[in-house]
């Protein structure tokens, strides 16, 4: 999704949206999802949508290959200002190869409205016909012109305001008995859940692994958000479709069955054994009972709390073992302090209100030094973070762009090549500042820094996606990064499920710090800097400076070698 407008209009559209007024802190947040229908062409198919700025990408859908009707189960969190009109434009490919490149794939339509016009309608529910330009390029034309005989699609918006609700749960389900789809063999089934709208309607919002030739499937426990199944309320059906998967996309339906969130916090019990039905089957055949049954095998419900003595709070300090923020401080600093050279870590915090008077702020030190906010090794990051987390009190919103830009300025002091600065961000929370924070992202990636985000918890974080340039370079106000800088991963993919700590963060190291010597050689590279000689070991040596900062921080230097 790409702004529409002219070059003034893209401009004045972006200033608006980075020049709140300052009574006004922040938007309402809406989850936004579609689907398509009847388009054209095969397998579609990849969306992108800028957010901001003349030619910047807010995101992009999962694949969905094979159909002309995808449901996809990505959503995207936007910030709505009622006082702004947010201009969105929706651009829909099909995917012939694996390259990120969208000039690689085939366009096959677009369309324009603004975020108010999908929240005022009737539901929340938006239905718009894809268009397709002639000619088309970068610019958006004043007029849409179609192709003839033939129609792009329609493409159908969902949006609902977000709720409160921190609550989690992980469940397992299996089945019994399904119905033979399969002429060669038994079926490969995999469970779709969908939560129902406010007009009635329903949206993917999970779908299970596919377990192969097997009537009696028992699929892999999940953890989602109370608040993706249902938003906060408990009592809102919840449907659950039964497929059998087929490689050609067209997957032949087995049965559904209806729930709530409520019935399945209840736990294993006959309540939760649901015959599933195939209406189709039932409306022919007289005799017909059910397409098999599905059982709950197990739920566990977990409310998030911020307060760090609570054993449900991601910062919870257990005798007996480290929290997610501890796990993966250790796992990267333990490496990448072997190329810093006096092991002083500056350390920040993020999202906290400060004593004695309660100040919110979003990059303060975390041993509370701002003179120097310098720890010894990653033990002494450690205790600073255990530290700081009996003053505070944790608090929102989640604002990044703070910390990077602090970052920023000390990397931009030391641009010769004998410093190259590392920013480790922990995070528990989906970001605030989306759009502040790909600015500085875009000014930071001309300095040598690079920038690991490791997300905790089971906060949906498929927004901060974007910020991973892997697919498409981050871009702000019509300017690209000029390097891609950052690393995202949810640490959640990481987790051993024997419980082995050590295995977790030795897989997570080995992912989040991959990237970094590329990213090093392209900074050196683009501003042609040479390897050096190598030196005798003195305190002058060049160095890699790391920063943490966990939502709380933290910053390293690193020495380049030679």
């Amino acid at each position: 999704i790409k702004q529409a407008g002219d070059e003034a209009s893209s401009n004045m559209f972006s200033n608006q949206l980075h020049s709140k007024p300052k009574t006004r802190k922040y938007g309402e947040a809406y989850s936004l999802w579609f689907h398509l229908h009847k388009c054209r062409g095969r397998s579609p198919c990849r969306i992108g949508f800028p957010y901001v700025g003349k030619q910047s990408w807010f995101g992009r859908t999962e694949v969905i290959d094979n159909t002309l009707n995808p449901d996809f189960v990505r959503k995207f969190v936007l910030d709505f200002f009622f006082e702004e009109k947010q201009n969105l434009r929706f651009d829909v490919y099909n995917v012939d190869t694996r390259s990120s490149n969208l000039s690689k794939h085939d366009f096959l339509g677009q369309m324009f409205c603004t975020l108010g016009e999908i929240i005022g309608s009737p539901g929340g529910r938006l239905e718009r016909t894809l268009s397709y330009w002639s000619g088309r390029d970068s610019r958006p034309r004043p007029q849409v012109i179609g192709i003839p005989g033939k129609k792009c699609g329609t493409i159908i918006f969902t949006a609902e305001e977000l709720s409160n609700c921190r609550d989690i749960a992980t469940m397992q389900f299996c089945a019994n008995k399904l119905d033979k789809k399969d002429f060669f063999g038994k079926s490969d089934p995999f469970l779709v859940f969908y939560r129902s709208n406010e007009d009635g309607t329903f949206t993917i919002c999970h779908k299970t692994e596919v377990i192969k030739n097997n009537l009696n499937p028992v699929w892999q426990s999940f953890t989602i958000p109370v608040r993706a199944l249902c938003n906060g309320d408990y009592d809102r059906t919840v449907k659950v479709d039964v497929y059998d998967w087929d490689r050609d996309g067209s997957h032949d339906f087995i049965g559904e069955f209806t729930t709530s969130y409520r019935e399945l916090s209840r736990g294993q019990s006959q309540f939760n054994v649901y015959e599933v039905l195939n209406p189709k089957k039932k409306g022919k055949k007289k005799k017909y009972i059910n397409s098999g049954t599905v059982r709950l095998v197990s739920v566990s419900c977990q409310q998030l709390s911020r307060n760090p003595s609570q054993p449900t709070s991601l910062h919870y300090m257990s005798p007996y073992q480290m929290n997610a923020y501890a796990m993966a401080l250790k796992a990267v600093g333990e490496i990448i302090q072997d190329y810093d050279s006096d092991k002083l870590f500056p350390a920040y915090g993020f999202g906290a209100k400060l004593p004695p008077d309660g100040k919110i702020s979003h990059a303060f030190p975390l041993n509370f030094n701002s003179e120097n906010p310098n720890c010894v090794g990653i033990e002494g990051v450690l205790e600073a973070y255990f530290q700081s987390l009996r003053t505070v009190q944790l608090y929102g919103p989640t604002n990044f762009a703070p910390v990077i830009n602090q970052v920023a300025r000390s990397a931009a002091e030391v641009t010769d090549g004998s410093q190259y600065f590392v920013l480790l961000m922990i995070t528990d929370g989906v970001i605030s500042d989306m759009a502040q924070t790909k600015e500085a992202v875009v000014n930071a990636a001309s300095l040598p820094m690079s920038v690991i985000i490791v997300g905790v918890g089971p906060a949906e974080f498929d927004a901060m996606e974007e910020l991973d340039g892997d697919e498409v370079r981050v871009s702000s106000r019509g300017r690209f990064a000029e390097r891609d800088i950052v690393q995202f991963v949810p640490f959640r993919d990481y987790i051993d499920r024997s419980g082995n700590q050590v295995l977790s963060m030795a897989r997570l190291a080995k992912d989040v710090l991959a990237e970094i010597p590329d990213q090093l050689l392209s900074f050196m590279k683009s501003r042609g800097i040479e390897p050096r000689p190598p030196l005798p070991v003195t305190s002058d040596s060049p160095s890699v400076s790391t920063t943490t900062a966990t939502n709380t921080s933290t910053t390293k230097h690193c020495n380049p070698h030679p």
